[in-house]
C-alpha cells in the first residue's frame, strides 16, 4: 500500500453524505445566524427584511442549489472507491466557490460598502438553501442503502 493511501483520512461512502449534511447544517446556520442577529441590530422591525430574504432563499433553493445537492449527492454515491478520502464531500470546483464565497462575504462587511441591512438580509437568503440542502445530505444518509441499489 502506498504511503499517500495509508495516511488518507477514509470513511466509507455513506459517512460522506453525513459530513456533507454536517458540513452544510454549519454553513447555513452560521449565515442565518449572522444575518437575523444582524437584522436585530439594524433595526426595530426585521419581519419584512427577514420574509423576503427566506423567500428569496426559498426561490435560491429551488433554481440552483437543488441541482447543486442533487449532483453532489450523486457524485458521492457514485464514488468507487471503498473509503473514499474524508475530504472529497465536495469536488475541487465546490471547494473554489466556497472559498470565493467566503472571502467575498468577509471582504464586503469588511470594507463596509453595503448597507448592513442588505448585508445581512443577503447572508439569511444564502443560509436558507444551505440549510435546506443539508436536509437532502441527511435524507440520503438514512436511505443509503436504497439509494446504492439504484445507481
Amino acid at each position: 500500500m502506498k504511503l499517500s493511501q495509508s495516511l488518507k483520512p477514509g470513511v466509507p461512502t455513506r459517512w460522506l453524505l453525513a459530513i456533507a449534511g454536517v458540513f452544510w447544517t454549519f454553513a447555513g446556520g452560521m449565515l442565518l445566524s449572522r444575518g437575523i442577529f444582524g437584522l436585530i441590530d439594524t433595526h426595530v422591525n426585521i419581519l419584512p427584511d427577514l420574509i423576503i430574504a427566506l423567500i428569496g432563499g426559498a426561490i435560491f433553493y429551488w433554481l440552483l442549489f437543488s441541482k447543486i445537492s442533487k449532483k453532489h449527492i450523486h457524485r458521492i454515491v457514485g464514488l468507487k472507491p471503498e473509503k473514499p478520502c474524508l475530504f472529497s464531500f465536495f469536488n475541487m470546483r465546490s471547494y473554489i466557490m466556497m472559498t470565493v464565497m467566503i472571502v467575498g462575504g468577509i471582504t464586503l462587511r469588511k470594507l463596509d460598502i453595503l448597507d448592513h441591512q442588505v448585508l445581512f438580509s443577503f447572508y439569511v437568503c444564502m443560509g436558507t438553501p444551505l440549510l435546506v440542502s443539508s436536509g437532502r445530505f441527511y435524507y440520503n444518509w438514512f436511505i443509503y442503502k436504497k439509494l446504492v441499489k439504484t445507481v
